[in-house]
């Protein structure tokens, strides 16, 4: 099933979330509201948003947006480190999907969402990124193809209980190669990002290596 901004609006991930994901509730959303209006209250008045994307935001962005530019973030950087028991896996075998963690750095995409369509798309990015809290949408500086800017970012929360901490290569590996929900498998995750990035001339030798790994897990899975 392919994420579509219709089913984010409908609240398809909320429902998802409700039914399958036990103790984890979806933030209502007065909550997501809130949030995004507390983040908001640091742009500057009538000026355009720009959003970081570093995984599916790449490829699936699922917003209307004016730009975008390949970006650089210092600080912070792509890791496998978020489970998930709905999307794209289960109770019985969670899948893992990618935040920003704290060190390093990170090349994503921005996208600049016009001032006056900042309401409507940036309720669907928060109706898709913060549905569970397990991200924390925070301000940070992006070198980009076209200057430097100022962009909302979705980092990791350490505190949530879906955090995954630094796992190791193998126990990623395991997750990504086997976990399927109904967004589809981790491993396709996985590949549609790394294939993006190429795409866009954005090579992550880490992202690499996985792919490579996960590759090798399947086929002896299959063996």
């Amino acid at each position: 099933m392919v994420l579509t901004r219709e089913k984010i609006k409908q609240g398809w991930i909320q429902e998802l979330v409700a039914q399958v994901d036990g103790p984890v509730k979806p933030l209502t959303l007065d909550e997501l509201r809130a949030s995004r209006e507390a983040i908001l209250a640091e742009l500057p008045p009538g000026e355009d948003v720009w959003v970081f994307g570093y995984g599916s935001l790449i490829w699936n962005p699922c917003i209307e947006f004016a730009e975008k530019r390949i970006a650089r973030v210092v600080g912070y950087h792509r890791r496998f480190c978020l489970w998930t028991h709905s999307g794209r896996g289960t109770r019985d075998n969670p899948g893992l999907m990618l935040g920003l963690e704290a060190g390093g750095s990170c090349r994503g995409v921005a996208f600049r969402v016009p001032h006056e369509a900042i309401e409507s798309e940036l309720d669907i990015v928060w109706r898709r990124e913060m549905v569970m809290a397990s991200y924390r949408p925070v301000w940070v500086r992006l070198a980009t193809t076209g200057g430097r800017l100022r962009a909302i970012a979705f980092v990791i929360n350490r505190s949530h209980e879906r955090y995954a901490g630094k796992l190791g290569d193998e126990r990623i590996v395991e997750a990504l190669a086997s976990a399927c929900g109904p967004l589809g498998s981790c491993a396709d995750y996985l590949f549609n990002t790394v294939a993006h990035l190429d795409e866009l001339g954005i090579h992550d030798p880490g992202m690499h290596r996985l792919c490579a790994a996960v590759r090798r897990q399947q086929a002896a899975l299959q063996a």
